[in-house]
């Protein structure tokens, strides 16, 4: 979802790791939706060192110096995928409790951060593909608030799986437009 943030597009050599990143994603989401007796703590494990690949990625994308404006998301995006990864890997107990709330705070704060980015790139083109983005990632994240509510694992198998997938397409398509332009 950070590989929308249009101010860092055609700055990044590394745009090739962020497209593996997505693609892992999408198998991930594929596996899951067609065995979802694998389970719970497999979902968070899986999901956590995805979540740990991804911040690495972030935090070296915002760490590049070519990076103009909204490192500073990319940045604490990576820092919060790291975090939370590292949470749902450490504890296989804590992380099948917590691991809907996790994945809730998780798209919520990537769907306010493309809604924000909508409404600070007013003269582009196909700003409303942030907007529509980040209304989907919100609505995902309420879908995993009320998951996690009411303990229906079978909801969050499901939205785990479909999340993987968007989350994966997501990634593919924008890392294509990381690739640097030529000047």
């Amino acid at each position: 979802m950070k590989a929308l943030n249009a101010s860092n597009f055609g700055t990044t050599r590394a745009w090739w790791v962020v497209l593996i990143v997505g693609i892992l994603m999408v198998v991930g989401g594929f596996a899951y939706w067609f065995w979802p007796e694998a389970g719970y703590a497999v979902a968070s494990q899986i999901f956590g060192w995805l979540l740990i690949l991804a911040g690495c990625v972030q935090l070296s994308v915002s760490a590049s110096g070519r990076a103009r404006r909204g490192w500073g998301w990319w940045l604490a995006g990576g820092i919060v995928d790291m975090f939370i990864g590292f949470v749902l890997v450490r504890n296989v107990f804590l992380s099948e409790m917590v691991f809907p709330y996790f994945l809730a705070f998780l798209f919520l704060f990537w769907g306010v951060e493309a809604l924000v980015d909508a409404c600070g790139t007013s003269g582009r083109r196909y700003r409303w593909l942030n907007v529509v983005n980040g209304v989907l990632l919100c609505l995902i994240g309420f879908f995993f608030m009320e998951a996690g509510w009411v303990s229906n694992m079978f909801m969050v198998s499901f939205l785990v799986s479909i999340a993987f997938i968007y989350w994966g397409f997501t990634i593919a398509i924008a890392a294509y437009e990381l690739r640097p332009t030529e000047r």
